[in-house]
């Protein structure tokens, strides 16, 4: 097999919100397949009916488009493969390959019954393997099950685990079509993907065990085994599965917290694939580099704290009219805020400054808001009250004095007028004038270089804030 020759798949079942941990197998996946110059292909296991909702498989699809990953098919539905899936049964039947089972729910509980009373594993005993048709019982609908080697060992190569043995006497005659005549699961996802031409089957450990059993099929059939990767399951910090009571855990969330793709995306990669100590990767670096030599064989620890530093470090790398795009949203439903037109020329301006102090999204957008309103909409938190006392009064009817008075009303101009106003009234300690400067003009106690603040906002915005400001403490 060439490089180019490599098919990979990624199968999400529609029943919910994409599990960050399905978003780390999707990307290994789509980086595995980009790296060999192959494909990468979407299936969506929407055989549970019940459990099945369009609207999460365009949750899916959406998931996908905002980490970047395409694919190269139009995503395919295993329920709607369903007779072929049927049609492969009825044929292993006939080939001798599996046969028809005709045991009752209540003789398959009386096996599980007995194996639990003498310490047993629970299994099928295989009683209906080798009997004549002709014993089958009137008005039973039987399932098929698989006829698995009795004797012997099966080997696994995987690319992340290595070499993997288990007993066949451990291998059950699993069920491969039900009695209602609907194909399992264990079939469905074989067929699919012998007929998908997938060569790469990088998935969870949790599957491991399910692989020796699925593999007992491809023999049956003397259809070529995939390539497996079984990469380690993501944990919490405490060692558990990652779960909801570690916080968020779907990649809408992640979205909905603020991160960017790019950094939840770059935080992925790193989360049980390394090269060296390289931190950050482009994406064609993580094409180029990727492999699945280098995942690694332990379960890796969900450290929120380190995505949110990622995050941190794609936001100052990130493009300004992009990031207001991107905030937009977030001040519309977080602040019920909509970007004026003199609010995009301030955020254009001071977005230098805003991001070099945002973790998120959401918290740029916070940081914005004091660009985005008129002085009588200015809200002072309880922060900022702290610096608007009967000490700052005169501070800021001295400043405001000053202010208008500063000519061009520039970064460094501000700057003198506001060192000269310290100098001469408050013992030349700078921030005597500046915290009630800042609480004034923002609101708050944080915000980006004051003076650059003063300059983007003007020298008449500047002055209402700090009249505002007067009154409120007056």
């Amino acid at each position: 097999m060439t490089k180019n020759d490599v098919v990979t798949r990624f199968p999400p079942s529609p029943t919910g919100m994409m599990h960050i941990g399905n978003a780390r197998t999707a990307l290994f996946n789509w980086l595995y397949a980009r790296h060999c110059e192959g494909k990468f292909l979407i299936r969506i296991e929407d055989t549970d009916r019940e459990r099945h909702n369009d609207e999460a498989v365009e949750v899916i699809k959406e998931s996908l488009k905002w980490l970047s990953l395409d694919y190269d098919n139009e995503p395919e539905s295993q329920y709607e493969n369903r007779q072929r899936h049927i049609d492969v049964a009825n044929e292993m039947v006939k080939n001798g390959q599996a046969y028809y089972c005709y045991c009752t729910p209540e003789e398959l509980q009386g096996m599980r019954d007995s194996a639990k009373a003498e310490g047993r594993s629970a299994s099928y005993d295989r009683r209906w393997r080798d009997r004549p048709a002709e014993d089958a019982p009137a008005g039973v609908k039987p399932v098929i099950r698989v006829k698995a080697p009795l004797e012997g060992k099966s080997v696994i190569n995987d690319e992340v685990q290595g070499e993997v043995i288990v007993d066949n006497s451990t291998l059950d005659d699993l069920i491969i079509l039900r009695s209602d005549g609907t194909p399992t699961y264990m079939l469905a996802v074989i067929v699919d993907d012998h007929d998908m031409g997938i060569t790469h089957v990088i998935r969870g450990d949790d599957h491991l065990n399910n692989t020796f059993r699925q593999n007992v099929i491809y023999d049956a059939l003397g259809w070529d085994q995939p390539t497996y990767a079984h990469l380690p399951l993501i944990h919490g910090a405490d060692g558990a599965k990652l779960s909801k009571r570690h916080g968020a855990v779907s990649v809408q969330e992640f979205q909905q917290l603020g991160y960017l793709p790019e950094s939840v995306m770059n935080y992925l990669l790193r989360l049980g694939w390394g090269h060296g100590d390289q931190e950050f990767f482009s994406t064609e670096e993580a094409v180029k580099l990727f492999d699945l030599k280098g995942v690694n064989k332990s379960a890796a620890k969900f450290d929120y704290v380190k995505l949110e530093s990622i995050n941190a470090h794609y936001m100052k790398e990130a493009d300004n009219d992009r990031l207001i795009d991107l905030v937009a949203p977030f001040l519309q439903t977080g602040h019920d805020m909509i970007i004026s037109e003199i609010g995009l020329a301030r955020l254009q301006a001071g977005m230098d400054g805003l991001k070099d102090r945002s973790k998120t999204l959401v918290e740029l957008a916070s940081e914005s808001i004091f660009y985005l309103v008129d002085a009588d909409k200015i809200a002072y938190t309880e922060k900022g009250e702290k610096h608007l006392n009967a000490d700052a009064k005169p501070v800021l009817e001295g400043l405001l004095s000053a202010m208008k008075n500063i000519s061009p009303f520039t970064h460094d101009a501000i700057e003198e007028g506001c060192r000269e106003f310290a100098n001469a009234h408050a013992d030349g300690k700078l921030g005597k004038v500046m915290m009630p400067l800042r609480a004034a003009l923002t609101g708050t106690d944080k915000s980006p270089s004051l003076f650059e603040a003063v300059e983007i906002l003007g020298k008449d915005e500047v002055c209402a804030r700090i009249q505002k400001a007067i009154q409120h403490i007056g």
